[in-house]
């Protein structure tokens, strides 16, 4: 072993790191109990025992028996002082550990690679992002948390080391082992990474091992494989290789993992593998580095290793070079048989052979094997796949995705008018990412098989979305664009205005010969569902950007290349813990809609939850039919009835509010001139909206259109094709002389008004509204919604007259209607007064799913704002989410629903006074809560088979539902 040079000494004292450096495996607290432990034990031990502590085997709980026996027989044979768990499941490593650990006189120390979390080795366990996701991300307590959680997880699988954090500087693209194992290729971002996994992992009580000492990144070999080479100098080694071990060693790093290569500045003989020189492992790590704690050898049966010497030899070669544990031998007798020979024959000496046992003993004080609990089998799947886990793996994934060019393109904001399209590359699945794309807009997912098909299938959109996915199976799993990729992407770029989102490690982007024609540029570093859904709330504005690369990609994207972008309040989509809910609560919703369901409530359902600007429940049940023919989909579209008024009208006239055309004040006689005489002239929008004008509360206008003697529709007024004045569609093959509409408003405004002044939920209002925006407008209500509300707020799956945009298999149908059209009412509005109306009316007519609701729903409680644009101000939702007739018990909001003022109402009883909402005759409900920053949407269609089923609203099931949220609900 050669000695301190006088230049390494003069830098150690100049630094301070000589008596600075702090020993990783004391327990300050306990010094005097650990040290007593670990002589009581050492003395205790024969010397076969004492060389047994070196060795740490590997075992594979899925083995069976026959191989796990073998293990265990080293146990009781040699004494061995640890295992390393490898490929398997938790209920099966939790059993073979505990009866590993009943045959060992000295509890083994178990160790694990577990650098993305436990799912690195075993099933049904949790995966974090990989170390190089990890490193685009700008805030390193996000880390420091994901450590702290690996390192709880570890613990609680009964494992007291884990191998990481990896301190590889991946300088090399083509280095085939490290890769997405690495922070990055910046020193310092590694560094602070690795520094901030070490301190979490190493705060949950859990043993770090910075690894693979003194550097793995910077080579284009595999040490599994082969003997890799750094053929560096030392001033370059101690710059970028070595520098962060410096620091974290000096942070209190427990152990570091010494790697097999070949470097010629460090070692002296040629080709001998680091992880046996004393050079390296003596001189350099423990010496010159200051480092105390404990030095593993990285596994001795890799060929950079096992093809230098022979299995035995090679231990002892490791041993004598400074390593402490000998782990994976490829033979523990011969090696331990070698060992105990040397010590015989005093080429080992009693000094050297108790340090390192004796630093083994203390570090298993340290994890606290001086008082060794079984694992318990009790609740260990829910342990270790916590809520928590989920909000901090969402938010670390969140704070990595990159963007890399933007021109002023992202977030997407303008959606009106635009057609996107969604293109597949490489060769994984991007379905969470369409879906998550669709959630925002209606992108379609075109799919073709050449250049110059993808052409003419794109000929219309204004925008691609590409996305490049690759296997997420494992970091190692292949990268790179195929050229048939690179056509695609580089021609379609060339002609389209594209998004490309980047699905795999970064270097991907090496293969493009120019990013010159993408416009925008997203890496997403996996292809997670996860990672797709993320980055679709990115592309939309829902969640801002804040990565950052952590490697370079060619010469137009160094590393640190990122360029922020902002949220522009769209919803957003996450866990319910993330927002203060709590997710076994939110559950008993499943149960209580399949329970509605099997009462035959209603067929089908949809329920939304939302709250702080993200959904966080989104689920379907059911089928459209009792029949079960189609199951219920996130996108299938419901008959929304008189949810209609809030989410149509209601908008509407708010918007006319904010620009001062409307006031509460204004008099339908003045909005209507044909009203102007009538006994409805001076009803103000104010009383009407409250439902406080004294109107009829409805008018069956359809009664007298019926044939009385055969039933079914009269041949007056309705004719099987269109044509000859009979041009109002009212169902499938049903069509209204188109001059009854007049008669309909006639109807309205001919009708009396109730003696009594008080509270009567009436229609009638809303069908004169309607004719007044169309009027305003000079549009339909149907054109006037869509274009000022549905397209720009990406409610793409909203409209009237809902067959002209979908299939009849996205719709859920309404009713077997046996009175009036004689079929069943599939695709065309239920309340038989819009339909004479041909499906458009203020009052109902409306289709639409419950993400959309919830869009329009949560604008409302960002006070008119939504993805970047203001519908109205804050100011006149107030005045319409305003109970002006309470004094006289009437609830009602200007349009809106509110909160009941005793003990019956539309609600739990638990929502706030200031919330608001509508439900729907069809079975539909939605309700917002401005001080809960919750949003509520359920949706049904109870009225099928027929309308006489009333067992939802008996129920009272959406209240209760309601009411589970409020629950469900974390307080400080």
């Amino acid at each position: 072993m050669r000695s301190l040079t006088l230049t390494s000494l003069f830098a150690l004292l100049v630094t301070g790191l000589w008596s600075q450096t702090p020993d990783p495996l004391l327990v300050s607290s306990e010094e005097n109990l650990q040290t007593q432990w670990v002589d009581s034990i050492y003395d205790q031990m024969t010397l076969e025992a004492r060389i047994g502590q070196l060795f740490m085997v590997d075992v594979f709980s899925r083995d069976p028996e026959s191989v796990t026996d073998k293990v265990k027989s080293l146990i009781t044979n040699y004494g061995i002082g640890g295992v390393i768990f490898s490929k398997g499941g938790p209920i099966r490593q939790a059993r073979l550990n505990n009866q590993m650990q009943a045959l060992s006189k000295v509890p083994l120390m178990v160790g694990m690679d577990a650098e993305w979390g436990l799912a690195m080795r075993l099933d049904s366990t949790f995966a974090y992002p990989w170390n190089m996701t990890l490193g685009a991300i700008q805030d390193d307590r996000i880390v420091e948390q994901v450590g702290r959680r690996i390192g709880e997880h570890s613990k609680r699988m009964g494992v007291h080391i884990n191998f990481a954090p990896v301190l590889d500087i991946n300088i090399n693209p083509q280095n085939p082992i490290i890769g997405n194992r690495s922070f990055g290729e910046d020193v310092q971002n590694v560094t602070n990474k690795a520094s901030a996994l070490m301190q979490g992992m190493q705060g949950a009580g859990v043993l770090g091992s910075g690894k693979h000492f003194p550097g793995h990144g910077d080579t284009a070999s595999d040490s599994h494989k082969t003997l890799p080479t750094l053929n560096f100098d030392r001033q370059r080694l101690d710059s970028i290789e070595l520098k962060p071990y410096q620091t974290v060693i000096d942070q209190g790093l427990a152990s570091v993992m010494i790697a097999h290569l070949n470097v010629p500045a460090l070692v002296p003989e040629s080709g001998y593998p680091t992880s046996i020189s004393p050079s390296v492992v003596h001189q350099l790590l423990q010496e010159e580095m200051a480092f105390k704690g404990l030095v593993f050898t990285d596994a001795l049966n890799m060929k950079g290793a096992a093809d230098f010497k022979e299995p035995g030899a090679i231990d002892l070669a490791a041993f004598e070079a400074g390593n402490d544990i000998l782990l994976i031998s490829e033979d523990v007798p011969k090696a331990h048989a070698l060992i105990l020979k040397a010590y015989n024959d005093g080429r080992i000496s009693e000094d050297r052979l108790s340090h390192s046992v004796k630093k083994i003993l203390k570090a298993k004080y340290k994890v606290g094997l001086a008082d060794y609990q079984d694992v318990t089998e009790e609740n260990l799947f829910k342990d270790l796949n916590t809520p928590q886990d989920h909000i901090l793996n969402e938010e670390a994934m969140a704070a990595a995705l990159t963007v890399l060019k933007n021109e002023s393109l992202l977030p997407v904001t303008q959606l009106e008018g635009k057609k996107i399209a969604y293109v597949q590359m490489g060769d994984d699945d991007g379905e969470f990412f369409h879906q998550g794309l669709r959630k925002y807009a209606d992108v379609q997912w075109i799919k073709a098989n050449s250049l110059q098909s993808y052409r003419q299938k794109l000929s219309g959109f204004d925008l691609v979305i590409m996305g490049f996915h690759k296997s997420n199976a494992n970091p190692w799993k292949d990268y790179n664009m195929s050229q048939t990729d690179v056509q695609l992407i580089e021609g379609i770029a060339a002609e389209k205005t594209v998004i490309l989102d980047i699905f795999t490690r970064p270097y991907a982007l090496l293969d493009l010969e120019s990013t010159a024609n993408i416009e925008g540029l997203i890496v997403s570093y996996q292809n997670s569902e996860l990672a797709q859904d993320l980055s679709a709330q990115l592309i939309f504005g829902a969640r801002a950007a804040r990565g950052k690369l952590p490697v370079s990609c060619g010469s137009e994207f160094p590393v640190g290349s990122g360029l922020e972008t902002v949220s522009i309040k769209r919803l957003g989509y996450g866990s319910p813990e993330s927002v203060q809910l709590d997710s076994e609560i939110l559950a008993k919703i499943d149960t209580m809609v399949e329970e509605g369901i099997y009462a035959t409530m209603m067929p089908g359902a949809q329920v939304v939850v939302a709250r702080k600007g993200k959904v966080v429940y989104r689920k379907s049940f059911g089928y459209h039919t009792p029949e079960k023919k189609r199951l219920v989909q996130d996108e299938d579209i419901y008959d929304l009835a008189s949810l209609t008024k809030i989410l149509a009208t209601v908008p509407m006239l708010m918007g006319l509010f904010d620009r001062g055309v409307l006031n509460m004040d204004s008099t339908l006689g003045k909005m209507i001139p044909s009203l102007a005489n009538s006994n409805k002239s001076d009803i103000s929008l104010k009383r009407m909206l409250s439902h406080y004008a004294r109107l009829e509360a409805w008018i069956p206008f359809y009664t007298e259109t019926v044939n009385n003697e055969t039933g079914g529709p009269s041949s007056d007024y309705y004719r099987r094709e269109a044509g000859d004045g009979f041009n109002t569609r009212v169902a499938s093959k049903m069509f209204m002389r188109s001059d009854y509409q007049d008669s309909i408003y006639q109807r309205i405004k001919d009708s009396d008004l109730r003696k009594r002044n008080g509270y009567r939920y009436s229609d009638l209002g809303y069908y004169l509204l309607a004719q007044y925006l169309e009027d305003f407008y000079g549009n339909s209500l149907e054109k006037i919604t869509q274009a000022n509300l549905y397209e720009p707020l990406g409610a793409h799956r909203t409209t009237y007259k809902p067959l002209e945009k979908f299939s009849l298999d996205q719709i859920a149908p309404t009713e077997e209607d046996n009175y009036f059209r004689m079929q069943k009412v599939h695709g065309y509005v239920h309340d038989q007064g819009a339909a004479m109306l041909g499906g458009v009316s203020g009052h109902a007519g409306l289709f639409g799913n419950a993400n959309d609701v919830a869009k329009i729903m949560q604008m409302y409680l960002w006070n008119g704002q939504y993805g970047g644009r203001t519908y109205f101000s804050g100011d006149v939702i107030d005045a319409f989410n305003t109970c002006y007739y309470c004094d006289d018990d009437v609830r009602r909001g200007v349009g809106f629903d509110k909160p009941q003022l005793g003990e019956v109402g539309p609600t739990c009883g638990c929502v706030s006074m200031t919330s608001f909402g509508h439900s729907g005759f069809t079975g539909t409900f939605t309700w917002a809560d401005p001080e809960e920053e919750i949003v509520y949407v359920f949706l049904s269609n109870r009225t099928y088979p027929t309308a006489d089923n009333r067992m939802l609203i008996s129920s009272d099931l959406r209240s209760q539902i309601q009411e589970v949220i409020y629950e469900a609900i974390i307080r400080d």
